[in-house]
């Protein structure tokens, strides 16, 4: 998700008139730290009144969506249409090929028609989202569910939200600065970075490379899940820079778009040429790394880069040797989970502890956020059956190209 000085300027002047269309407007600047004991996170403690409703909890999701319809007698009480406002479709393919399908999986699965919930797309542009927030609060919604481009254009969408009575819900995103009594639902993020992290040391360890010089491409820094995964990778890697065992060669700017990636890996591999390793938050910007390797004639097995979203290239990549593993985020447990929690705003109802099973600190309101938080996989050859080709993530027949034949019979992925 780049952002241009001009995009940026736009989505100043957006933010500024949608603030000004509220009557009780807030400031919508971003904190440039995040800050917590250890994570980010912290588990739930305390007890919440239980709903009148059925009852989920942060576990009861799986594959077959069979929780959900434990959840339509919420269903039928609530009133108002359920938005959900996606960012793109260029930072990652999840948000069409994954999330809205799961999402609207969820809601029927709960007893929602079609006519119940709304799921819009920005295509990118902060905007678009402003105005499809507009729309759906114009065409009744109670309920906002936001996967925000960037924490300022999120927190004017949500604060014009709340301020018409519209319950809000941070989607995969946290949006920091946004409205009191929102919820927030995604993966720990941190623990995502700690993966990518221990995925480089051990991969470093496999692929005996020796005296590892790491460059750490991090991801958008507008995006508050990039700093929790930075938080994550950097934890894990700084015991090992600090000994001396591994050299930071760098750490250049961030972004999610990969021709930025691209070119700031060639940058610096032209810069520093002693570099044989890379962190990479993301499938498609390690895609791009290993394109540029793999014009320099880079073997295989010999270069760890890592990445997340379980893509279908990031998986080929592993198969090839070019890639040490992903992470995989099953996005039919973000999507129940949200789905659920805006099923009991719907009616009225407080989610169960059970279900909003952490808090998530927004530093930029000075907050701790009620948030569900799921656990994300680590996945190699080792254990791509069992995982995102079982879950029905990614098909076999997609994955086991002619390239990549022989490593998928020998990862038994059929």
């Amino acid at each position: 998700m780049q952002r241009t000085r001009s995009r940026t300027a736009a989505i100043v002047l957006m933010t500024g008139a949608l603030v000004g269309m509220v009557a009780c407007g807030k400031s919508s600047k971003s904190s440039s730290t995040t800050t917590a004991a250890s994570s980010g996170t912290t588990a739930a403690s305390g007890g919440t009144t239980a709903p009148a409703s059925g009852s989920v909890s942060s576990t009861s999701f799986t594959s077959d969506f069979s929780a959900m319809a434990q959840l339509k007698a919420v269903a039928s009480k609530g009133k108002g249409l359920i938005a959900v406002l996606l960012p793109d479709t260029t930072s990652s393919a999840r948000y069409e090929s994954f999330d809205r399908p799961y999402l609207q999986k969820a809601f029927e699965a709960a007893g929602l028609t079609s006519s119940d919930y709304k799921i819009d797309n920005a295509q990118g542009s902060a905007s678009t989202m402003q105005t499809q927030a507009e729309a759906a609060i114009t065409n009744g919604a109670t309920v906002l569910l936001v996967d925000a481009l960037d924490s300022g254009s999120g927190a004017a969408i949500e604060s014009a939200a709340t301020a018409k009575g519209v319950a809000v819900i941070d989607y995969d995103r946290l949006v920091k600065g946004g409205s009191s009594g929102r919820t927030y639902i995604s993966f720990d993020n941190v623990n995502v970075g700690k993966l990518i992290g221990q995925g480089e040391v051990d991969c470093i360890a496999a692929w005996k490379v020796a005296k590892p010089n790491i460059l750490v491409m991090d991801g958008d820094p507008t995006d508050n899940n990039a700093k929790l995964f930075a938080q994550g990778y950097n934890g894990v890697l700084k015991p090992k820079f600090d000994s001396g065992a591994y050299t930071k060669v760098g750490e250049p700017a961030g972004t999610w778009t990969p021709a930025v990636a691209a070119t700031t890996f060639e940058q610096q591999f032209t810069a520093h040429p002693n570099i044989n390793a890379v962190v990479t938050p993301n499938d498609d910007n390690a895609n791009a790394v290993i394109a540029a390797l793999q014009k320099q004639k880079v073997a295989p097995k010999t270069f760890p880069t890592t990445g997340q979203d379980a893509s279908l290239p990031g998986l080929q990549n592993i198969l090839k040797g070019y890639q040490c593993g992903t992470v995989y985020k099953p996005i039919y447990l973000e999507a129940q989970a949200a789905a659920a929690v805006a099923l009991y705003l719907r009616a009225g109802e407080k989610p169960p502890a059970a279900l909003t099973n952490g808090t998530t600190k927004d530093t930029t309101a000075n907050t701790d956020v009620p948030s569900v938080l799921l656990t994300p996989k680590w996945v190699t050859a080792t254990n791509m059956a069992d995982t995102v080709i079982k879950d029905g993530a990614a098909k076999a027949s997609d994955v086991c190209v002619s390239a990549v034949a022989s490593a998928c019979t020998a990862a038994n992925i059929k």
